[in-house]
Formats: structure tokens, C-alpha cells, sequence
């Protein structure tokens, strides 16, 4: 599970860019009770979406030039030149070369070898996030792609990652976790996107999962606020239940209400 011991190649930030940051904030203030604060002058509009204090996601507004809106997975390196190397490398590509942030870290933002944008973020006076895997956070992500092995071996020689076959009703799941570390760190999910319970996506894409205590609940109330569901709820045998969705703006992301563990 994700946890905010992080360790290098596990999540350790994520952002939404999105094309009215005001309107944003009202969206996930009402579904998951986030406010946003800025990172202060300097900062470009970028700033910081707090839980109770806590920081449990970044945004800022963005242009059409710069893309369209959506959220950004950022996994822990300890040396972003390096890793954009091993980026090119492994056959993907430099979107945003290493930069420092102030006094903050690195960030760097690249394409998998489809395509698929990610980021880094080489720490140094923040680390990541306040708040992982708790109600109203990030706790869960899923590489949605054409071809599960290419992508496996991608983030493999960029990363380390290691990967497991975990068994579910009607297949098995390709689950990741750090270089190091055993399944109990398992933070992501390789999903073939033909099999994209949703039906509605046709490019390879990272989907960040935030957790709710009541996934119909969030649905109806992510409705209310102008969003879109993708999925609605729907109950994954021996996980939870989960649906897919879109903020106002169009950026995808997904809820979860994880079954509680065996005793």
C-alpha cells in the first residue's frame, strides 16, 4: 500500500492541471473537503491542496498550449538527471528536462515509452505528500496501456520496479511495488486498456485512485458538482468498490472504498 515512507519509485506526489483552478478548488472542496493554499509569489499559480492541514495534492492553472487538464503521477527519485537518462534509455522521452524548485526538490516530467506522461520528484526540503492512502487521499494508481509487458519493462529498467501476479475473478492482475520491498508495498495496478472496465478510453493513460468512504456517494455528489462519471460504482471482488470519473474541467481520476483487511 502507499505510505509516506517513500522510498525510491513509489508515488510520492501528484497534481491536477486544469484550466480553471478557482472552479477546481470549489469541485474537490465539496467532494473530498480539500482546501487550496498557495505555494506563495513565484510559485506561477501553483499551490497546494490541504486535508485537514495536511497537503494531499498540488494544482495549478494551466493554458490550452500548455495541454489539456488532468492529473499527474510523480514517483520518488533520488537523482532526476539520472533518471531522465535511464528515460531515454529505456526508449521514452523528455517532456520537461530536471529543474529545481526553490529549495523544495527537483522535478522532471517525461513519456513512457507509449507515450504516457509522468513525473519526479527528487526531494530536498519537501518530500511528498502529507497524507497518503487515508480517506480523502492518494491510495492507489493504475497504468491503463496497449501492451502490459512493454510497460512493465519500461518502468522496470527506469525504476526498478518489480511486479506480481495477483489472481482476481476473471484474470489476473499485474500489481507493482518498489525495487526492495514485497507485495506489501504495492502501490499500482499494469492494466491492458482493451479490458478498461469503463469503455471509454482509447489512449494509454496513469489514473490516480483517491479514497472515499462512500464510493456512491462521491458519484452522486461529483454529478451534483459538474463532473462526469465515467464508471459508476462497481464492486471488484475480494478489493472494493470503485468508480472512474471526470472533475468539471475533464481531468480523469477514480475513487475507491478498499474491503478492510482479513484478521
Amino acid at each position: 500500500m502507499l505510505t509516506t515512507r517513500f522510498v525510491n519509485g513509489a508515488p510520492n506526489w501528484a497534481d491536477v492541471g486544469t484550466s480553471d483552478i478557482a472552479g477546481a478548488t470549489s469541485f474537490y472542496r465539496a467532494l473530498f473537503g480539500w482546501e487550496f493554499r498557495s505555494a506563495g509569489p513565484g510559485s506561477g499559480g501553483y499551490g497546494f491542496f490541504q486535508l485537514d492541514g495536511r497537503t494531499v495534492a498540488g494544482g495549478m492553472q494551466i493554458t490550452p498550449e500548455q495541454g489539456p487538464p488532468g492529473w499527474h503521477l510523480f514517483f520518488r527519485s533520488q537523482d532526476a538527471d539520472a533518471t531522465a537518462r535511464g528515460v531515454e534509455r529505456a526508449g521514452g522521452t523528455v517532456l520537461m528536462p530536471p529543474d529545481d524548485v526553490m529549495d523544495k526538490g527537483r522535478v522532471a516530467m517525461f513519456g513512457d515509452a507509449a507515450g504516457v506522461p509522468f513525473g519526479v520528484w527528487q526531494p530536498a526540503a519537501l518530500t511528498g505528500l502529507d497524507a497518503v492512502a487515508e480517506t480523502g487521499s492518494l491510495c492507489w494508481t493504475e497504468l491503463y496501456t496497449r501492451d502490459v509487458a512493454r510497460g512493465a519493462a519500461f518502468y522496470a529498467a527506469v525504476f526498478g520496479w518489480e511486479t506480481s501476479g495477483v489472481s482476481f475473478p476473471g484474470g489476473v492482475h499485474t500489481c507493482v511495488h518498489p525495487a526492495g520491498t514485497d507485495e506489501d508495498a504495492m502501490f499500482a495496478g499494469f492494466v491492458d486498456l482493451a479490458e478498461d472496465p469503463s469503455g471509454t478510453e482509447t489512449e494509454p493513460y496513469w489514473l490516480p485512485y483517491f479514497a472515499v468512504e462512500d464510493v456512491d456517494a462521491a458519484v452522486g455528489r461529483a454529478g451534483e458538482l459538474g463532473g462526469e462519471v465515467r464508471m459508476p460504482g462497481t464492486d471488484i471482488e475480494g478489493v472494493g468498490r470503485m468508480a472512474k470519473l471526470d472533475d468539471p474541467y475533464g481531468a480523469r481520476f477514480a475513487v475507491i472504498r478498499f474491503l478492510p483487511p482479513e484478521s
